[in-house]
């Protein structure tokens, strides 16, 4: 019998790298699938908690937030674009002109999960932002990938409309901040072991199999 691993999956739906890191995640389980089994669960975490509703171009945000140049942007954005390639995802060119704030799509994801829909959403979420280049905090937006994974979507209009799960994501958010992590993906296995980043296919693989044979 396979060894089931909690895996609490901190991140934003507006990290490049947390795609990277999920993607990488679930090939390294297809490999072990005789071996682990995951239990997926997906913690918010904000990039930008503080984000208007208008938004930031991209790369003034990101010359703010590290000091890059724009050189330093377009080779960050390519090395970007050719781990997503190597992993089945498309980082679509020059889609992304802008960042959002995402604390209503983690409402949402939040609803998902109680739905048994969450995995769906998230890849949803990601492939909207990160490949078509669409308003992760736009509530139209939001709306139609809700209905494109075969969520309620009268129930998410009425969910974005009202304040129902702020209370929850914020509380999670906190945690998660209280608990030192401060950048993501953060994969979380058993509550206990900690793997950060976008790692390769073969470290998570690696780390699944020491942790499921800990027992």
């Amino acid at each position: 019998m396979p060894t089931t691993l909690k895996i609490d999956f901190v991140s934003d739906v507006s990290c490049p790298w947390c795609v990277i890191g999920l993607k990488a995640l679930e090939q390294a389980a297809d490999r072990l699938k005789s071996e682990v089994v995951l239990n997926l669960h997906f913690q918010p975490f904000e990039l930008n908690p503080q984000m208007g509703p208008e938004g930031q171009d991209i790369n003034e945000h990101l010359q703010e937030k590290y000091g890059s140049t724009p050189e330093q942007l377009e080779r960050n954005r390519e090395a970007i674009a050719a781990r997503g390639a190597d992993l089945g995802f498309t980082f679509g060119k020059g889609k992304r002109s802008r960042v959002y704030n995402t604390f209503d799509a983690h409402r949402l994801l939040h609803w998902a999960e109680e739905k048994g829909l969450q995995p769906q959403l998230k890849h949803a979420l990601f492939k909207a932002y990160f490949t078509d280049g669409q308003d992760p905090s736009n509530h139209e937006v939001l709306v139609r990938v809700v209905g494109e994974v075969g969520l309620d979507v009268a129930e998410a209009r009425a969910l974005l409309a009202s304040d129902r799960y702020a209370d929850e994501v914020r509380e999670r958010e906190q945690f998660y901040l209280q608990n030192g992590i401060h950048s993501v993906p953060a994969i979380i296995v058993n509550e206990r072991h900690l793997i950060q980043g976008g790692q390769p296919v073969e470290v998570f693989e690696q780390a699944l199999r020491q942790i499921a044979a800990q027992g």
